[in-house]
């Protein structure tokens, strides 16, 4: 089985479940594990995003969008050089990586296309069976979800019985997006109430009166597509006016893959330390200018 991956989740699943050597080509935004950044780069973004702030990479999407642009660039050539037998891609959301319509009208490309899209932690778990499935190793993707399951009931036993913080987690600072999907149900799993954001849906702009009318207690910055310390640098120049930690969305948050069960985790420390351990990941509090 030769696959490529235009999914940063997807490059991540494969290789949680042992099926690297599959991997024969990936987006540039795939760069976990390390070691798929030596795979040939088959998509790139449109958009620039090095060296931008938040709200020019916002302004560059939204006119590209506007103007009926993809966002991806598409070595097709390449593509089909690569001869895959698979191709996994998304249609949950345009700004994050080539949509499967793109790839089948590939012409000549003779392989099968598989879209993910999940809106839950769930349908994530069901997203790693799906995968194994279809590489032939359905027992490790079990293991993969046994394994994501005992972290995140571990961190909802260490927070039980606490009163839940009043938290707010933007997808984006720049401006502020509330946070949808999977990362509403990551806060109550980890002890909080969100209080913007709607589970199962896209994230949405919203204002940052919005955002203090919500009165949160916390506030959690997990940009799409950035770490920690990006995040916190452009927020460091936000007037907030509240508690505000960035953390590595890159890794734990945004992309729907195994590790969102670590972001549990972290959540559950950063609202309950007294009680939840401390897993050690990225996390910079965020000081007002």
């Amino acid at each position: 089985m030769r696959v490529v991956s235009l999914l940063p989740s997807a490059t991540e699943i494969v290789a949680s479940i042992g099926m690297q050597s599959a991997l024969v080509g990936r987006s540039a935004e795939c760069d976990w594990p390390p070691r798929v950044l030596n795979l040939p780069v088959v998509t790139a973004a449109r958009v620039p995003t090095e060296g931008l702030g938040s709200r020019a990479i916002d302004a560059g999407v939204h006119e590209a969008i506007a103007e009926g642009a993809s966002l991806y660039a598409v070595d097709e050539r390449l593509i089909r050089e690569l001869q895959p037998d698979l191709v996994i891609t998304q249609d949950l959301c345009e700004v994050c990586a080539v949509s499967s319509g793109e790839v089948r009208s590939i012409r000549g490309l003779g392989a099968d296309v598989l879209s993910l899209d999940p809106r839950t932690v769930g349908q994530i778990e069901g997203t790693v069976d799906t995968i194994a499935d279809r590489l032939g190793v359905c027992e490790r993707g079990s293991g993969v979800v046994h394994e994501m399951r005992r972290t995140i009931l571990e961190a909802e036993r260490s927070v039980h019985g606490h009163p839940p913080r009043r938290v707010v987690v933007l997808e984006w600072v720049d401006p502020p997006f509330a946070c949808g999907h999977w990362l509403p149900e990551m806060v109550d799993m980890a002890g909080g109430v969100e209080l913007l954001g709607r589970e199962g849906e896209p994230s949405r702009q919203v204002t940052w009166d919005d955002v203090r009318a919500a009165d949160p207690e916390l506030l959690v910055l997990a940009a799409c597509g950035f770490d920690a310390h990006r995040t916190a640098d452009e927020a460091g120049e936000l007037p907030l006016d509240v508690p505000a930690v960035a953390v590595d969305a890159n890794a734990r948050f945004s992309r729907p893959a195994p590790r969102v069960a670590e972001g549990v985790a972290q959540l559950a420390y950063l609202f309950h330390p007294e009680a939840a351990a401390d897993p050690g990941y990225p996390a910079v509090v965020v000081t007002p200018a």
